[in-house]
């Protein structure tokens, strides 16, 4: 039969061999890089060409945008009849089928679906029938139980394996979160609703159930492709067995190594289980990289050699040169950064667009510190996976404290001052403010507000923390006391996940540090927002032209010239949440390779010898387990304007002095201990400032 494609011509030996093997499962494990995406698009061609009806041709992948990017890309290759091969989502299929099967099981045509916000409006309503949401009692958020219960859903578990393993602290809640499930469960049946689960869960309920449906999709859906397998959950995987079970024609895509989204229901295991699934699989591997250097895959390899399981795959690249990536170890967070910026100017100067240059990052708040850094040089970035440092609330209730010390007629800080107050409403938050409105000193004049006894106290305590505040002049003491007043109100306003908010407390006390005026901390924290979404990022013009930080899982699928991987340190990368439990630093393991192939020409990895730790002071680092698996294959930055701080020449932070030692302060400069004040507290004689007690969780006191 003649193509009108020259398939050899314009593929590599895997690629055509997964192009053309049509009949039978499939399981083709696409490197990073390594065109897994043109494979995809070219098989759509085949199937065309080959004469089966495009409708009889199904492709499921992980958004809408992508099936239509490829089938867009298919239609150019051959003709517009590419455009009619059925392309969606899981979500979007199950949806389609539901209207046209879910009568089997109790479900009208006309069913509704409901978003995540309507879901947890519903949950909402529930809650308060039940009780549960009555004030003197605290209970999970709307918000929460919604998770709780998609996670239970999506990684087929009881809602005390989720509870248990992810919400401990809702432990003593269980028997209300399962009355509650139930009620909402039943409450959607009876008024005809589907929420975003319910469309998976309901449409293996009706494969399961009725062989007749499955027989039915095999007749419509004669071969099946399924993109980022890897990334599907146990749900999802049963659906794909179920619907192609007729005839077995299903091919997966997808790279075992990239598999990070446990924490969405995703699971790993799929993947490694497909031949299972589908005995007689023929698995392809796609190993040639079209993205990046050899000595980068070099790393790659060498970082998933150390999976326990896993695809053996070796990727390498016709590209030829390149060189070795590169580890910076640096003093402290502020090193990190200003070597950073140096080098992202020295590319800029090169001719490398700033949006050909990423920093990639485990969470959204190890880049804080740099944030700040790019700021005082001028160089734009977007930001992408987690809010900016000034954009999350606890930060925001921190801040607009500080606000008033610089503006006490600042009205809009003062309205979340005093919502934090229990017994405070908007209507009571609103009369005050009037009240401090015609007052000559607002800070003052809030002890003398005529209070209700419902929250005279909270006031009280208000004015009395504002009072010190004021007469506290430097930013690191000013957070220590805010602390002290907000820790309470951050446990009770957010107490669904403090845990998790509590690291972003600590790194504005640990960024505070550097600060002598609290005028300069407040203006470098105002930093612009994001405007442009990860989508946005390849189409920005050059005049718009912003360096990338973001999140590794933001991440998955983009690629740069330059990729920086910050933080490379026990804790932060791999997270401290994930040590102790293996599956957990495997997935963070997957992490660091999906970071690490990001990168075409160069790449930089880099962490700290010393944090700064609220409540320990400076303390040093241990590299990540990950950079020490791979020490052949990098190389250490040496230059003679750097000088690290090597492990050895680090001690750690006292956690007491003994009066009469001599210590330095950034700020205050030379001094004498006179005393502890208490376990966490020194009275220290400054030569210049005199005497100041100091909070050693907080100070950076050094001994001379």
């Amino acid at each position: 039969m003649g193509y009108r494609l020259d398939y050899a011509k314009d593929l590599n030996p895997a690629q055509l061999e997964a192009v053309r093997t049509l009949w039978g499962p499939v399981l083709v494990i696409a490197g990073a890089g390594s065109g897994k995406t043109r494979t995809l698009v070219y098989r759509v061609v085949r199937l065309v060409e080959e004469g089966v009806p495009p409708e009889r041709i199904l492709l499921l992948t992980f958004t809408r945008k992508a099936a239509r990017e490829m089938l867009r890309r298919a239609a150019l290759l051959l003709d517009e009849q590419c455009e009619r091969v059925s392309g969606g989502t899981f979500h979007s299929l199950a949806h389609l089928m539901l209207r046209q099967y879910g009568h089997l099981i109790g479900y009208l045509r006309q069913f509704t679906i409901l978003d995540r916000g309507d879901a947890e409006d519903a949950i909402n309503l529930l809650r308060t029938a039940l009780g549960l949401s009555e004030r003197r009692r605290r209970f999970p958020k709307k918000e929460t139980i919604a998770s709780i219960f998609s996670k239970a859903i999506n990684k087929r578990l009881s809602l005390e394996e989720v509870v248990a393993e992810e919400y401990p602290h809702f432990l003593d809640d269980l028997e209300d979160l399962a009355r509650l499930f139930e009620h909402y469960i039943r409450y959607k049946q009876e008024h005809q609703l589907m929420d975003y689960d319910d469309l998976l869960v309901n449409w293996y309920r009706v494969l399961k159930a009725f062989p007749e449906v499955r027989r039915e999709m095999g007749r419509r859906f004669e071969f099946i492709m399924v993109d980022e397998y890897q990334d599907t959950n146990a749900l999802q995987a049963e659906i794909v067995r179920l619907m192609a079970e007729e005839h077995g024609n299903v091919m997966v895509v997808g790279d075992d190594s990239q598999s990070i989204y446990a924490f969405r229901g995703a699971n790993f295991k799929n993947i490694l289980e497909f031949p299972k699934l589908f005995p007689g699989t023929k698995i392809i591997k796609l190993e040639e990289n079209y993205r990046s250097r050899q000595p980068i895959l070099d790393l790659a390899n060498a970082v998933i050699e150390h999976a326990k399981e896993k695809y053996t795959k070796c990727l390498f690249t016709r590209k030829e040169g390149g060189k070795r990536p590169l580890l910076y170890k640096a003093r402290d967070e502020a090193d990190q950064s200003r070597f950073i910026a140096d080098r992202i100017l020295e590319l800029r100067e090169e001719g490398v667009p700033l949006q050909e240059i990423a920093v990639l990052f485990r969470s959204a708040y190890h880049s804080f510190d740099l944030e700040l850094e790019l700021a005082k040089r001028n160089i734009p970035f977007v930001k992408h996976g987690g809010l900016k440092l000034i954009e999350t609330a606890h930060i925001k209730d921190i801040v607009a404290h500080l606000r008033l010390l610089l503006n006490p007629y600042d009205m809009l800080a003062w309205n979340r001052v005093l919502l934090l107050i229990e017994g405070i409403g908007p209507k009571t938050s609103k009369r005050i403010m009037e009240f401090l409105r015609s007052e000559a000193d607002p800070l003052e004049a809030i002890a003398r507000f005529p209070a209700r006894p419902s929250y005279a106290k909270g006031l009280q305590t208000l004015a009395k923390l504002l009072a010190k505040l004021r007469a506290e002049k430097i930013p690191e003491g000013q957070l220590s006391l805010l602390y002290d007043y907000y820790e309470p109100i951050f446990t009770r306003v957010y107490y669904d996940d403090y845990p998790k908010r509590a690291k972003d407390l600590q790194q504005l006390l640990a960024i505070a540090n550097k600060y002598s005026r609290l005028e300069d901390f407040l203006a470098d924290l105002a930093l612009e927002p994001p405007e442009a979404s990860v989508a946005e990022v390849e189409t920005l013009e050059p005049e718009d032209e912003k360096l990338i930080l973001s999140t590794v899982h933001s991440a998955k699928g983009l690629e740069w010239h330059t990729v920086f991987v910050i933080s490379l340190a026990e804790g932060r990368f791999p997270s401290s949440y994930a040590v102790g439990r293996e599956e957990d630093i495997e997935e963070e393991r997957r992490l660091f390779y999906v970071a690490v192939t990001r990168a075409q020409e160069n790449l930089f990895l880099t962490y700290p010898a010393t944090f700064y730790v609220p409540g320990e002071g400076r303390v040093f680092s241990k590299p990540s387990r990950f950079l020490e698996e791979v020490r052949q294959k990098f190389e250490e930055w040496r230059a003679e304007e750097s000088s690290f701080m090597l492990e050895e020449d680090l001690e750690e932070t006292p956690s007491s002095f003994r009066p009469g030692e001599l210590v330095w302060h950034p700020v205050f400069g030379e001094g004498k201990v006179k005393r502890m004040a208490d376990i966490d507290k020194v009275v220290v004689q400054f030569i210049s400032a005199g005497e100041k007690i100091l909070h050693l969780k907080f100070a950076r006191l050094e001994r001379l």
